[in-house]
C-alpha cells in the first residue's frame, strides 16, 4: 500500500511538473530583463511558424508616471509611431544547431534594427539574446526568464 502511495505522488508531481520545462524550444512566454538595469522590461510571446520564430511583445514594465502604451515614435520602418504593446519586435530566427540565428531584432527604445541569434540555457529556463550589427562581437545581450 506504501509503494502504491508513493507511486501515486510520483504521478502526481510528474503531471504538476512546471510547464517551461525545456522541450528544446524557445516558444513560449518569456520576461526580458534589461542588460543594462537589471530590471525587468517586458512579457514577451514567441511564437513558431514553419521552422521561422517571431516574437511579440505582450506587457511592458514601466514606472507609474510613464506612458504605458507608447508609441515606437523612433522606429523608421512600418512599424512607426505604431503600439509598441502587440508589436512584432524580433523575427526571422531559424534553428542552426543548438541557436536560432538569421533574424532580426528591433530596440524599439531607439528605432534601430539588429541582426539577432538566441540560444536556450539553464535547461530551458533561461534564453539569451543577442542583437548586433555585422558581426556577433559587436553587439548587446540580454537574459530572458521563462514565464511559462
Amino acid at each position: 500500500m506504501r509503494n502504491w502511495i508513493k507511486a501515486g505522488a510520483l504521478a502526481a508531481a510528474v503531471v504538476m511538473a512546471p510547464a517551461f520545462a525545456d522541450d528544446g524550444s524557445p516558444v513560449g512566454l518569456w520576461k526580458n530583463i534589461d542588460d543594462v538595469s537589471g530590471k525587468p522590461k517586458a512579457l514577451i510571446r514567441i511564437s513558431e511558424s514553419n521552422g521561422v520564430l517571431q516574437g511579440k511583445i505582450e506587457k511592458l514594465f514601466r514606472p507609474a508616471d510613464q506612458e504605458q502604451n507608447p508609441k515606437c515614435d523612433k522606429c523608421t520602418d512600418a512599424r512607426k509611431d505604431q503600439p509598441i504593446l502587440g508589436m512584432v519586435f524580433m523575427s526571422g530566427l531559424k534553428k542552426d544547431g543548438d541557436e536560432y540565428t538569421g533574424g532580426e531584432i528591433l530596440d524599439p527604445d531607439n528605432g534601430k534594427v539588429y541582426k539577432s541569434k538566441m540560444e536556450l540555457a539553464d535547461g530551458g529556463k533561461k534564453l539569451k539574446v543577442r542583437g548586433y550589427i555585422g558581426v556577433p562581437m559587436l553587439g548587446r545581450s540580454q537574459t530572458w526568464l521563462r514565464q511559462e
